[in-house]
Protein backbone atom coordinates (compact mmCIF):
# COMPACT_ATOMS: atom_id res chain seq x y z
CA UNK A 1 0.00 0.00 0.00
CA UNK A 2 2.27 2.50 1.18
CA UNK A 3 2.15 5.58 3.15
CA UNK A 4 4.03 9.13 1.98
CA UNK A 5 3.74 11.31 5.09
CA UNK A 6 6.38 13.56 6.70
CA UNK A 7 8.95 11.35 9.01
CA UNK A 8 7.73 12.46 12.35
CA UNK A 9 10.22 13.58 15.17
CA UNK A 10 12.19 10.31 16.88
CA UNK A 11 10.78 9.30 20.52
CA UNK A 12 13.46 10.70 23.29
CA UNK A 13 14.23 7.44 25.67
CA UNK A 14 14.03 8.18 29.49
CA UNK A 15 15.70 6.12 31.58
CA UNK A 16 13.58 7.02 33.90
CA UNK A 17 11.02 4.57 32.53
CA UNK A 18 10.61 0.98 34.06
CA UNK A 19 10.30 -1.66 31.55
CA UNK A 20 8.18 -3.46 34.41
CA UNK A 21 5.68 -1.43 33.51
CA UNK A 22 5.04 -2.74 30.11
CA UNK A 23 2.60 -5.55 29.56
CA UNK A 24 4.71 -6.35 26.57
CA UNK A 25 8.26 -6.31 27.33
CA UNK A 26 10.17 -9.05 29.23
CA UNK A 27 13.86 -8.43 30.06
CA UNK A 28 16.30 -10.16 32.26
CA UNK A 29 19.65 -9.58 33.69
CA UNK A 30 21.14 -5.81 33.43
CA UNK A 31 19.29 -2.84 33.39
CA UNK A 32 21.93 -0.58 31.68
CA UNK A 33 19.45 0.17 28.63
CA UNK A 34 21.67 2.26 26.83
CA UNK A 35 18.63 4.44 26.33
CA UNK A 36 20.88 7.59 25.54
CA UNK A 37 23.14 5.77 22.91
CA UNK A 38 20.08 4.58 21.31
CA UNK A 39 18.63 7.71 21.21
CA UNK A 40 21.17 9.20 19.66
CA UNK A 41 21.13 6.28 16.73
CA UNK A 42 17.82 7.66 16.07
CA UNK A 43 18.42 11.48 15.32
CA UNK A 44 21.49 10.69 13.79
CA UNK A 45 19.31 8.80 10.89
CA UNK A 46 17.98 5.02 12.29
CA UNK A 47 14.39 6.75 12.56
CA UNK A 48 14.25 8.62 9.25
CA UNK A 49 15.85 5.11 7.66
CA UNK A 50 13.38 2.96 9.43
CA UNK A 51 10.32 5.19 9.25
CA UNK A 52 11.07 4.88 5.24
CA UNK A 53 11.14 1.69 4.96
CA UNK A 54 8.45 1.03 7.33
CA UNK A 55 6.18 3.73 4.94
CA UNK A 56 6.87 1.91 2.02
CA UNK A 57 5.14 -1.17 2.62
CA UNK A 58 2.82 0.31 5.95
CA UNK A 59 -1.12 -0.68 5.52
CA UNK A 60 -1.75 2.69 7.32
CA UNK A 61 -3.65 5.14 5.56
CA UNK A 62 -3.21 8.79 5.99
CA UNK A 63 -5.84 9.62 7.45
CA UNK A 64 -5.10 6.67 10.45
CA UNK A 65 -1.57 8.08 10.23
CA UNK A 66 -2.73 11.51 10.90
CA UNK A 67 -4.95 9.83 13.89
CA UNK A 68 -1.25 8.16 14.92
CA UNK A 69 0.01 11.44 14.92
CA UNK A 70 -2.46 13.49 16.66
CA UNK A 71 -1.90 10.81 19.56
CA UNK A 72 1.97 11.22 19.57
CA UNK A 73 2.10 7.83 19.25
CA UNK A 74 5.37 7.60 17.47
CA UNK A 75 6.78 9.88 20.24
CA UNK A 76 6.10 7.20 23.20
CA UNK A 77 7.81 4.32 21.45
CA UNK A 78 10.77 3.26 23.75
CA UNK A 79 13.87 1.07 22.55
CA UNK A 80 15.98 -0.49 25.05
CA UNK A 81 19.38 -2.26 24.62
CA UNK A 82 18.59 -6.07 26.17
CA UNK A 83 21.81 -7.38 26.90
CA UNK A 84 20.87 -10.91 28.14
CA UNK A 85 19.11 -11.63 24.52
CA UNK A 86 21.93 -9.45 22.89
CA UNK A 87 19.06 -7.35 21.19
CA UNK A 88 17.16 -4.02 20.72
CA UNK A 89 14.25 -4.43 22.34
CA UNK A 90 10.81 -2.33 22.05
CA UNK A 91 7.62 -1.20 23.35
CA UNK A 92 5.19 -0.12 20.74
CA UNK A 93 2.47 2.44 21.97
CA UNK A 94 -1.20 2.08 21.36
CA UNK A 95 -4.49 2.73 21.35
CA UNK A 96 -6.12 1.47 24.42
CA UNK A 97 -8.69 -1.23 24.22
CA UNK A 98 -11.42 1.03 25.99
CA UNK A 99 -10.90 3.88 23.46
CA UNK A 100 -14.59 4.02 22.70
CA UNK A 101 -15.95 4.63 26.44
CA UNK A 102 -12.95 7.01 26.87
CA UNK A 103 -13.80 9.47 23.86
CA UNK A 104 -9.77 8.56 22.49
CA UNK A 105 -10.10 10.82 19.47
CA UNK A 106 -12.83 12.27 17.13
CA UNK A 107 -11.44 10.56 14.40
CA UNK A 108 -11.60 7.68 15.56
CA UNK A 109 -14.78 5.20 14.35
CA UNK A 110 -14.09 1.20 14.51
CA UNK A 111 -11.90 -1.68 16.05
CA UNK A 112 -10.47 -2.02 12.61
CA UNK A 113 -9.13 1.04 12.40
CA UNK A 114 -7.74 0.89 16.50
CA UNK A 115 -6.63 -2.53 15.18
CA UNK A 116 -4.84 -0.97 12.33
CA UNK A 117 -2.83 1.41 13.65
CA UNK A 118 -1.50 -0.70 17.19
CA UNK A 119 -0.38 -3.48 14.21
CA UNK A 120 1.39 -0.72 12.45
CA UNK A 121 3.02 0.59 15.32
CA UNK A 122 4.68 -2.80 16.17
CA UNK A 123 5.30 -3.12 12.57
CA UNK A 124 7.51 0.17 12.94
CA UNK A 125 8.74 -0.80 16.28
CA UNK A 126 10.18 -3.88 14.95
CA UNK A 127 11.60 -2.18 11.27
CA UNK A 128 13.15 0.78 13.63
CA UNK A 129 14.72 -2.77 16.10
CA UNK A 130 15.95 -4.27 13.15
CA UNK A 131 17.74 -1.06 11.32
CA UNK A 132 19.28 -0.24 14.65
CA UNK A 133 21.06 -3.79 14.80
CA UNK A 134 21.96 -4.37 11.48
CA UNK A 135 23.49 -0.34 10.56
CA UNK A 136 23.90 1.19 13.94
CA UNK A 137 24.65 -1.27 16.52
CA UNK A 138 28.15 -3.08 17.15
CA UNK A 139 27.95 -3.87 20.99
CA UNK A 140 29.02 -7.41 22.50
CA UNK A 141 26.60 -8.79 25.09
CA UNK A 142 27.92 -7.88 28.39
CA UNK A 143 25.92 -10.88 29.78
CA UNK A 144 27.95 -14.32 30.23
CA UNK A 145 26.63 -18.13 30.84
CA UNK A 146 27.84 -19.31 34.06
CA UNK A 147 30.46 -21.72 33.42
CA UNK A 148 29.13 -24.36 36.03
CA UNK A 149 26.03 -25.48 34.22
CA UNK A 150 25.79 -29.04 34.07
CA UNK A 151 26.40 -30.93 30.85
CA UNK A 152 22.84 -32.49 29.34
CA UNK A 153 24.37 -34.21 26.95
CA UNK A 154 23.75 -37.98 26.87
Amino acid sequence: MGLDVTVPDPPELSDATDLQEYDDVEVQGDTDYRREELEQFLRDGAWDEAFGEWSEHADLDESEFDIARDLDLFREFDFFWDDFADRVGYHAPGIPEDWKARDYHPDLDSWNTVSGINAGMTELGQVVCDTLETDYIDWEADYEAPEDLPDFET
